[in-house]
């Protein structure tokens, strides 16, 4: 409960603004506040003729390449093999007049900006959506490939360059093969299934879990120690708790169509498009959507957790940024909208709740809680800018960290091992050794310490993602991101296809 997410002029403007300034150089004044040129001397200006700035011609496009007969064939091939591979499309397009000329360099241009940089024009964006991918001109590198007739080249170079990203293609290539062959049944609701159960539903388990998990034997009846073993990897997968039992929730997941699972892969590919090309070494990540933090070294996790993220309605957003300081012992600056509908109320109704829990009222209007033990900040806050006032701290309150279901905070993301955290981000700063940090959480003052090695930090939304065995891995879509992406995605390819139909 720790805190809340908080055009460009035309060419009206523009005239508007030239014709200020070339109104002052008629009358000779310069822009003195009114207040100066009262009481002067008037003074006649010579005349002046004014400038006459002659309208710019607009900057010419670049001329699209022309491709050899040969370069369109194998184009058009590409192009539809990759739309399918990359997850653009869900199924194979259906046979049309094949696009020829400018009409084929433009569906290039356009597949090239989708692999490389997502699909979304930048008014698409959720205001919680705090990533955005890099600006991408297609073309030069297009055009080098085709004098060079390096077309296969140019289109293998187009994807994310990450191993979580190709995960995710072979996850993607996996699941379309089991929703062509019909996906899987939905297994029938019913008593808890565990060790020693047995029965139709017990079969109707083992032939469902086999079809994602090879290792499960797909005949018998009797629940025994070996789909035992099943029954927790896939409530692992789906980020369950692995007791084995098969209730509600294991249901649930379980009855999750293929397709369904397919359209899931597809949007968080689109994600994944939205990072630069290179990801710093160092840095840190949030998956928002499991609730995990993770602290990389290059590709390698070098420190992982268990984080606690916003709740419905109080979402974390995604964004980057750059950590730069700690500070030990913080004070909470409570957010208006938590000190009005959450501490306020407690305080009318037992008084005395906020002096005992160490807030006190500054200025009249605002709550701040002290620092020390009750400070829901605890003894550690990672400070990043960014627009939406989160950051990563510690909490006096640990028991949703033994939870499966993490999504409780106000925004911010609440960490399992801060004190690790901090000890990892210091390391190699002769001043903060791990006894430095901790004689300085112990003395109890508020200190701001620096970084001599700033670093990033990821808040990413990943409902599905690979393991480094490429087992495919699904969370919940708690925000319903996936699905405003997918529906923002198909307006957009709407849109493009009637532009393809115009150039047609």
């Amino acid at each position: 409960m720790m805190c809340v997410i908080g055009k460009d002029r035309g060419k009206r403007g523009r005239a508007a603004r030239w014709a200020t300034a070339l109104a002052l150089t008629a009358t000779g004044f310069s822009a003195l506040p009114a207040a100066q040129l009262q009481g002067t001397q008037k003074i006649v200006p010579p005349p002046v003729s004014p400038t006459i700035v002659a309208p710019q011609a607009p900057a010419r496009p670049a001329p699209l390449p022309v491709l050899s007969p040969a370069q369109a064939d194998q184009l058009r091939s590409l192009l539809a093999a990759d739309a399918m591979v990359q997850g653009l499309r869900s199924a194979p397009p259906t046979p049309a007049a094949p696009l020829v000329g400018d009409a084929l360099v433009r569906a290039a241009l356009d597949h090239a900006r989708a692999v490389h940089a997502g699909r979304l024009d930048g008014s698409d964006f959720d205001k919680d959506w705090g990533l955005r991918p890099p600006p991408y001109d297609p073309l030069p590198g297009f055009a080098d490939a085709v004098r060079r007739d390096r077309l296969a080249a140019w289109i293998a170079s187009l994807p994310p360059p990450y191993a979580g990203y190709d995960g995710l293609r072979k996850g993607l290539e996996t699941y379309r093969a089991i929703a062509a062959l019909g996906g899987w049944p939905t297994l029938a609701s019913g008593p808890d299934l565990t060790l020693g159960a047995t029965g139709p539903r017990v079969l109707a388990l083992r032939q469902r879990l086999a079809i994602e998990d090879k290792a499960v034997v797909a005949t018998g009846d009797t629940f025994d120690a070996e789909l035992l073993a099943g029954v927790q990897r896939a409530q692992r997968r789906y980020g369950l708790n692995p007791a084995g039992v098969v209730s509600g929730k294991t249901l649930a997941a379980l009855n999750v169509p293929a397709t369904d699972r397919v359209r899931q892969i597809m949007a968080n590919l689109e994600r994944w498009r939205w990072l630069p090309q290179e990801l710093p070494r160092d840095r840190i990540q949030v998956n928002i959507a499991a609730a995990i933090v993770t602290v990389f070294d290059g590709d390698t996790p070098v420190l992982s957790m268990r984080g606690v993220t916003g709740r419905p309605g109080h979402e974390t957003p995604m964004l980057s940024s750059t950590i730069n300081s700690i500070v030990l012992n913080p004070p909470w600056n409570v957010p208006t909208s938590i000190a009005t509908n959450e501490l306020w109320p407690k305080e009318r109704k037992s008084p005395g709740y906020l002096k005992r829990n160490g807030f006190k009222v500054i200025d009249g209007t605002r709550l701040q809680q002290a620092a020390g033990t009750q400070s829901a900040l605890g003894r550690y806050k990672f400070d990043f800018d960014n627009a939406y006032a989160v950051y990563l701290h510690d909490t006096p309150s640990r028991a949703k960290f033994a939870s499966f279901d993490r999504l409780a905070s106000h925004g911010c993301v609440r960490l399992e091992k801060p004190a690790d955290l901090a000890k990892l981000l210091l390391k190699g700063d002769p001043t903060w050794t791990p006894e430095a940090i901790a004689a300085g959480v112990a003395k109890g003052d508020t200190q701001r310490v620096s970084l001599t090695r700033p670093v990033a930090v990821y808040l990413l939304y990943w409902t599905a993602f690979a393991s480094s065995s490429g087992q495919m891995n699904f969370r919940d879509d708690p925000y319903g991101w996936d699905r405003a992406l997918a529906t923002k995605i198909e307006a957009r390819s709407a849109n493009q296809m009637l532009k393809l139909e115009e150039l047609l």
